[in-house]
């Protein structure tokens, strides 16, 4: 399997296994009493749902309960379809002829191309071989595609999508800084905002734990491409909190324009203002991070989430406000969903081994591979479980590194300034003005009776 289409079967696997989740999250709680569950069961199987390419989909009894089963043995890695092992049977330079033979005239069919091919070289794949490569490669299957029109879409309640996003910024302390945003496709309100100096999950984590916290769970979360989106750690927090993750595909990025719209409003109306900003350290713009985010908190909850909206003809915080109470979840599921869970091999002695540490384990797990879930900024303590099944925390054996490598916090604000005031050299110039004031009674004249006053 190429690497595009490893990519193209990794995309689609993570999608799949969302979709299983989402279908068998309420009836897998293994709280439930066989008839609660077999009643939740028989009402999945026979309704329709959106399947993870978008056309409805039927699931069958024996498929629901295989579901569950997986899910309970293995979590939701086991609901993730792994990829087929087939080895390619059409010669790789065959795919490639076949390629060229179809770029240099679009119009061409697979089925021309199988002629062209066969009568050249006296062998061609089938034609639906070549159309599946067509399609992997983007290739239309006559001609240039007609131009795609996409219509204007609107959630129909606040949390049913959110959408993410981040901006490149301004400058601060020498650095360029990056908004992560998370914006509620309903309402337009930016449920999550976070500037940060690094682009990476971590800091896209860290809006979106701030939106779980304030506005609820989302049903769908719609996230760019980037490297900074497509992350396992994202992913395994989307499904413990049984949020649908969906990524757009590259190049297309169509239903991300109302966060594109937002950042359009942050560029006219924020960021030109802090170019004049004078900071109270006597330059221009944001003079720190925490400055920056501290003028952009007031902006978005003073000005933009009041101010009506263009399109929807009411401010965001109104459409927040006349919608049903959100979903919020407890700290302790928030403190689950955003561990990052690494997997790893249990040795002879019982350890396992994550970046540098070494943790005591139970030693009924020797030689099996085990989940570790840990706080990527503390790595001094980890959870394990086995299957689904949590196992204790591991004891720490041998401690090297205390946070993750792809974990590092933004750089601390800079001192603030010295007020030049020495408190103890003003006490000691008091004191001495006050001594010299004193006084001295040895330098007084003595006293001289007057006369005729001797006794």
């Amino acid at each position: 399997m190429s690497m595009a289409d490893a990519s193209v079967w990794s995309d689609r696997a993570r999608r799949v296994g969302l979709f299983r989740y989402s279908l068998i999250r309420s009836a897998a709680d293994p709280a439930l009493s066989p008839r609660q569950r077999g009643r939740l069961v028989r009402a999945l199987v026979a309704a329709e749902h959106p399947g993870p390419d978008g056309r409805p989909a039927r699931v069958s009894r024996a498929t629901a309960d295989r579901w569950i089963k997986a899910w309970w043995t293995g979590g939701f890695p086991a609901l993730v379809p792994t990829p087929p092992h087939v080895a390619p049977r059409t010669p790789a330079d065959v795919l490639d002829l076949a390629l060229t033979i179809k770029q240099e005239e679009p119009d061409r069919t697979a089925v021309q191309v199988a002629e062209v091919l066969r009568v050249g070289f006296g062998w061609a794949p089938s034609p639906r071989t070549l159309q599946r490569l067509f399609a992997r490669e983007g290739l239309p299957a006559r001609g240039r595609p007609p131009a795609l029109a996409f219509g204007r879409f609107e959630a129909g309640r606040v949390n049913e999508l959110w959408t993410g996003d981040h901006l490149h910024g301004p400058l601060v302390a020498g650095r360029k800084a990056y908004l992560f945003t998370v914006l509620d496709d309903h309402s337009r309100a930016a449920v999550g905002y976070r500037w940060a100096l690094a682009e990476d999950t971590v800091r896209m984590e860290a809006a979106l734990r701030a939106a779980l916290a304030a506005r609820g769970l989302p049903d769908s979360l719609y996230l760019d491409n980037g490297a900074a989106f497509v992350n396992a750690q994202l992913l395994r927090s989307c499904a413990v909190l049984g949020i649908r993750l969906v990524h757009s595909k590259p190049g297309k990025p169509q239903g991300r324009g109302k966060v594109e719209r937002f950042f359009r409003t942050v560029r006219e109306q924020f960021l030109i203002e802090l170019d004049h900003h004078t900071s109270g350290r006597g330059g221009p713009g944001a003079a720190d991070l925490t400055e920056l985010n501290r003028l952009f908190a007031a902006w978005v909850e003073s000005v933009y989430h009041t101010r009506p909206h263009s399109e929807t003809g009411a401010s965001p915080l109104a459409r927040l406000a006349a919608a049903d109470p959100p979903r919020l979840p407890s700290p302790a599921q928030l403190h689950e969903a955003f561990l990052w869970c690494e997997h790893r091999t249990v040795t002879k002695t019982a350890t396992v081994s994550l970046h540098g540490n070494t943790f005591s384990v139970d030693a009924a797990l020797v030689g099996r591979k085990v989940a570790c879930l840990f706080d990527p900024f503390d790595l001094t303590r980890i959870q394990v479980s086995y299957q689904g099944r949590p196992m204790g925390d591991g004891i720490p054996h041998l401690i090297r590194r205390h946070t993750h490598p792809q974990a590092q916090p933004d750089p601390a604000d800079p001192p603030a300034p010295s007020t030049g005031i020495d408190y103890l050299a003003l006490i000691e110039a008091r004191h001495t003005e006050a001594l010299t004031r004193r006084i001295d009674y040895a330098t007084l004249p003595t006293r001289t009776d007057p006369p005729g006053d001797t006794p």
